[in-house]
């Protein structure tokens, strides 16, 4: 009798690579952010990626991050959990779930995220931790009862061909 695989990825990896691949739609030059919201029984539940609101021409409104707050993309952009939110298929299961993102959720992220009752928030990176949006995040975390976890996956890289095998 044939044995099964030993060589698949576990489910965090699994829905970090989801949220990875997300953020590869995304057409922010600097910075690509992917999200995946997950319920308790591992169905995924919301996904999204950094981008302008629907409706928004990613051609006409600008990326860049340096110069006047309304020449920049900040005050433009949709983060990537507030996309997966907004997509979620079953706003009811919110309550509990888990959100796999790449990059630490800002404060207006964690705002919402709290709001909808996500109890988890596992990601890839907090590269801008000292940064103070991120440290506010921190607080509401803590204060919601939110627990935060870096996600150090058994590798570094997933490869897949979207060629027939």
């Amino acid at each position: 009798m044939k044995k099964k695989r030993e060589d698949y990825i576990s489910w965090e990896e699994y829905f970090m690579a989801l949220a990875q691949l997300s953020a590869k739609r995304s057409k922010d030059p600097s910075t690509q952010v992917g999200a995946c919201i997950v319920n308790d029984k591992k169905r995924i539940i919301g996904i999204g990626y950094n981008g302008f609101p629907t409706g928004c021409s990613d051609d006409e409104l600008p990326w860049d991050r340096e110069g006047d707050y309304l020449d920049t993309k900040y005050p433009y952009v949709c983060h990537a959990e507030m996309n997966a939110i907004t997509n979620s298929s079953n706003k009811s299961q919110l309550e509990g779930a888990s959100l796999y993102v790449s990059l630490f959720p800002c404060n207006e992220c964690a705002k919402l995220i709290v709001q909808v009752g996500i109890k988890e928030v596992v990601y890839l990176s907090d590269k801008y931790k000292d940064q103070p949006v991120f440290k506010a995040a921190r607080k509401i975390f803590d204060m919601a009862g939110v627990s935060c976890r870096e996600l150090n996956p058994g590798s570094s890289s997933i490869n897949l061909s979207l060629v027939k095998e």
